[in-house]
């Protein structure tokens, strides 16, 4: 008698797995830093692109010495 556990498989497209794994993106950042003897500057940005639309963030610190 034979008892190892028996797996049954079966062909997924690219498209099902996309849909499985979250489906397709792209993004993109940056960032810029200035300092200067006074304060520093640095601002970031975010863009992202899904399927499901679109996400885009921002940011500007500011430090004095």
């Amino acid at each position: 008698m034979n008892l190892a556990p028996q797996v049954a498989t079966a062909e997924i497209s690219d498209a099902d797995l996309d849909n499985v794994s979250g489906g397709l993106a792209a993004g993109g950042s940056g960032g810029l830093c200035a300092e200067t003897p006074i304060a520093a500057v640095t601002s970031d940005l975010l863009a992202i692109a899904t399927p499901e639309g679109v996400a885009v963030g921002a940011a500007v610190h500011t430090a004095t010495h």
